[in-house]
């Protein structure tokens, strides 16, 4: 059974559709990347995996139980850490874990003290005196420490700097370096996803565009350099054509299995030259979601 699955998952705000059939599966051992552009769906996704939200239509399910009545027990083995986590403002550090560690049997005080360590996390030091780079690595300290089986991360670095936002990755490395966790997390980032994600997902408009490794997108997904003597044509009709653009004498299209058919038919239109462009994550993620077209 897979730690994690949507079965065609739907929410509404009022009149608003967030989610459209969600319908995903996350396997274990499996660093997950949640994708989308603002208001995409993927908070939402997590708040009704979370039972922070409860579905319109649909079913999410966590640890082989349905979100919406998750057990004590299965809520212990989940750690969760989001964009601006709201820790007790008023605690020092020491007293935030020991209040963590009271509250869950599995919670590894020394890999937590270890974690503070690395990370110069001063003990004493009261929560709201902390910056907020501070915060996010502490929050993920905390999280670590429960040795959760699922780990769920909503956009935790978002607002951190580059320096930062690079410690805390690493420590999110040495966790997939760790047998036995699944991890599902969304990210604005796609540089630092690209780093450790395994496989991605992406949601346009509440609807599952992307579905796959992420090296078999990469190798699936190119950008042809069409090259036309004068104006270039209009795109030509291509299976799997995700966006297509023309800038004066260069016809420039993104396909999904285009190897071997976009070439011959851009000759067929007169093209002098075709420059196949392999494509990194960012690239692809803004073909994918800028216009509408086949998926993968």
């Amino acid at each position: 059974m897979n730690p994690i699955a949507f079965e065609r998952l739907t929410h509404y705000y009022g009149d608003t559709k967030a989610l459209d059939s969600l319908t995903l599966d996350v396997p274990a051992a499996c660093v997950f990347a949640l994708l989308g552009r603002n208001g995409a769906g993927k908070t939402t996704a997590i708040k009704c995996l979370l039972g922070f939200l409860a579905p319109t239509r649909g079913t999410a399910r966590i640890l082989g139980h349905d979100a919406a009545a998750l057990p004590p027990e299965a809520r212990g083995r989940i750690g969760y850490v989001a964009e601006g986590q709201r820790l007790v403002p008023w605690m020092r550090v020491r007293e935030l874990v020991a209040y963590q560690r009271a509250s869950f049997p599995s919670f590894d005080g020394a890999l937590c003290a270890s974690h503070l360590k690395r990370l110069g996390l001063p003990e004493k030091r009261r929560v709201f005196q902390l910056s907020r780079g501070m915060r996010a690595q502490l929050a993920l300290a905390l999280a670590l420490a429960q040795r959760p089986e699922v780990l769920v991360l909503d956009d935790p670095a978002m607002g951190l700097d580059a320096v930062v936002r690079r410690e805390f990755l690493d420590v999110m490395i040495d966790l997939i370096a760790d047998e036995g966790r699944t991890v599902l997390f969304s990210s604005h980032i796609l540089t630092d996803v690209e780093r450790v994600a395994d496989r991605v997902a992406i949601l346009d408009k509440g609807v599952l565009r992307v579905n796959a490794p992420l090296d078999e997108v990469k190798r699936r997904v190119r950008r042809y350099h069409a090259h036309f003597v004068g104006e270039a044509p209009e795109p030509p009709p291509l299976k799997g054509l995700l966006r297509a653009h023309r800038r004066r004498s260069e016809l420039v299209l993104t396909v999904v299995d285009g190897e071997g058919s976009v070439e011959p038919l851009c000759r067929e239109l007169g093209a002098r030259a075709v420059e196949p462009e392999p494509l990194g994550l960012e690239d692809l993620f803004v073909d994918f979601t800028a216009e509408r077209g086949g998926a993968a």
